[in-house]
């Protein structure tokens, strides 16, 4: 038996003209937890759709387990294919109460009370049932949503940013209770998303999907420590993109001379290079007379967040700026004098215009 759960394989669609998926290729491994992050309209969610049967890729192959389910020569309905799909909205029929809500669509020898009944306790709806759904709080409305999905008991579980429309604490304590359900019930899930800590936190795998196709897809933590190109990483966690010259195993750029990491000791030439804000750390100037390699730069912006602040530092005036993590309050203000202090290995990659976008780099 395969050990992949979904499998897209050359899959392209478009709309009119406009071309949206372009011969994408994923593999979401059996009971994995998988999140889609892109910018609006770079087509993860036309992916989810076509993955659940609501639309048809115009070229392509779609497997659910060992399943087939859509090909040029075959196409099995959404009902058939044995997933449950979350949308942003929720989409409960507002005439029907929270149980009736959760059995609709099942056999109606699935639609015991026992049943609706251990589904509403499992997302702690029990007492409930018999609410309508504008008696409901918009997290509870998801929760009926992903008791309704997981009705069918479906071998994949999609979810289209069920919780965007949400406060930033109610949403995050959502997303956690639902990964929790889903992770009980082993289901493959498949999470859209634009939200880069979202992302991060609740997957076992993340897919940047880009320009129609997937451009990155590996653990998160690989994917930030390690992204394919400066386009992948500023897809996940902040970044600053800084020009200089790598020779040796170091990249000479204006913020001083980097290490980069082991497998990048063969780079030659023109580059750039990833700093991450958490690699940089500020302090009064030292003396000139220091062994300590350093640039010197003027704090222009402060944003405090709580649990770390983020310090924007320009290197001259009109010239290159660095953003900075710290953490907990910073101790400098705008308008101070700082050192700025990198740590680490860097990532970098050959100066390529095509990948790297001229949006946000340092000279």
């Amino acid at each position: 038996m395969s050990q992949v759960q979904i499998a897209c394989r050359g899959v392209s669609k478009s709309f009119g003209r406009v071309p949206v998926l372009l011969d994408l290729d994923l593999e979401v491994p059996i009971g994995a937890v998988v999140t889609l992050l892109g910018e609006s309209g770079s087509g993860k969610t036309t992916l989810l759709r076509l993955i659940a049967g609501f639309e048809r890729p115009d070229t392509g192959t779609i497997v659910i387990g060992d399943e087939t389910v859509d090909s040029d020569q075959l196409y099995v309905p959404p009902e058939k294919r044995r997933i449950g799909y979350v949308s942003q909205e929720g989409n409960l029929f507002p005439h029907l109460t929270v149980a009736k809500n959760v059995t609709f669509g099942l056999a109606r020898g699935d639609r015991s009370a026992d049943r609706v009944g251990e589904l509403l306790e499992l997302v702690g709806m029990k007492d409930l049932g018999e609410r309508y759904p504008h008696q409901l709080s918009g997290g509870q409305q998801q929760r009926v949503a992903l008791a309704r999905a997981l009705a069918p008991h479906p071998q994949v579980v999609l979810l289209d940013e069920p919780f965007s429309s949400l406060d930033a604490s109610l949403r995050s304590s959502l997303r956690f209770e639902v990964m929790q359900i889903l992770r009980q019930r082993d289901a493959t899930t498949v999470f859209v998303t634009h939200d880069q800590q979202e992302a991060l936190s609740v997957a076992d795998l993340v897919g940047i999907v880009d320009r129609g196709r997937i451009r990155q897809f590996d653990k998160p933590e690989v994917l930030y420590n390690r992204p394919a190109d400066p386009r992948a990483a500023r897809f996940l966690g902040e970044a600053n993109i800084i020009a200089g010259t790598a020779t040796s195993g170091f990249i000479d750029t204006a913020f001083g001379r980097l290490s980069l990491a082991d497998e990048q000791a063969s780079l030659e030439g023109p580059a750039i290079v990833l700093v991450r804000p958490e690699q940089v750390s500020v302090r009064p100037p030292v003396d000139e007379g220091s062994t300590h390699a350093h640039s010197t730069g003027r704090v222009v912006h402060c944003e405090y967040y709580g649990h770390d602040s983020v310090v924007l530092v320009e290197l001259a005036e009109g010239g290159p700026t660095l953003r900075v993590r710290c953490v907990g309050p910073t101790l400098v203000a705008v308008g101070d004098l700082v050192d700025l202090v990198m740590t680490g290995n860097f990532r970098a990659w050959p100066d390529d215009p095509m990948s790297r976008g001229d949006d946000d780099l340092h000279p």
